[in-house]
C-alpha cells in the first residue's frame, strides 16, 4: 500500500490529527515515538476493529502535524450498500464511528493533550486541501 489518498485501499479512509506549533515546547519526538508504538502495538484499536492503516507525521515551516490514517469514515462505503460500512465488515455507520471515535480517544492520550483533535476523509480532503477539509467528527 502506498501512503497516499488515492491508492485503492486508503481513498475511503480518513484520518485524527493534530496540528502543533513548531518551538522547542513541543516535544514532537516523543509524541511521534508514542504514536508509532501505539500503533506497533495494536493498542489504538480493539482486536478485530481492522481500521487503523498507518501513521504520519508532518514537518511544515511553521508546524507539525501527527495523524492516524483509518481504512474508512464510519460510513457506508460508495457503491456497497449500508451494511458494508467500515472494511466490510458489515457494521452499521453508528458502529463505524463510535470505532472511530474510540480511536480518536485512545490517539488524543497517546500524544497526551487536552485539545480537540480532528477527523477528516481522505476524500474531503484532497478536495479541499488537506488544511480547509471540514472535519467530520472530533475527540
Amino acid at each position: 500500500m502506498r501512503p497516499e489518498w488515492e491508492d485503492a485501499q486508503n481513498k475511503h479512509g480518513g484520518k485524527w490529527a493534530h496540528q502543533f506549533p513548531k518551538n522547542n515546547s513541543v516535544p514532537i519526538n516523543e509524541m511521534w515515538l508514542h504514536t508509532m508504538l501505539a500503533a506497533i502495538g495494536e493498542t489504538l484499536e480493539e482486536e478485530g476493529d481492522g481500521e487503523v492503516m498507518g501513521v504520519v507525521v508532518n514537518v511544515r515551516k511553521t508546524f507539525y502535524r501527527i495523524g492516524v490514517w483509518t481504512h474508512t469514515t464510519g460510513r457506508s462505503i460508495p457503491g456497497r450498500g449500508e451494511g458494508d460500512c467500515a472494511g466490510g465488515k458489515g457494521r452499521s455507520p453508528a458502529k463505524g464511528e463510535a470505532i472511530l471515535k474510540a480511536i480518536g480517544a485512545r490517539f488524543k492520550n497517546v500524544l497526551g493533550i487536552n485539545e480537540r483533535i480532528d477527523f477528516t476523509g481522505h476524500t474531503e480532503s484532497a478536495s479541499a486541501g488537506s488544511t480547509r477539509a471540514k472535519s467530520k467528527l472530533s475527540a
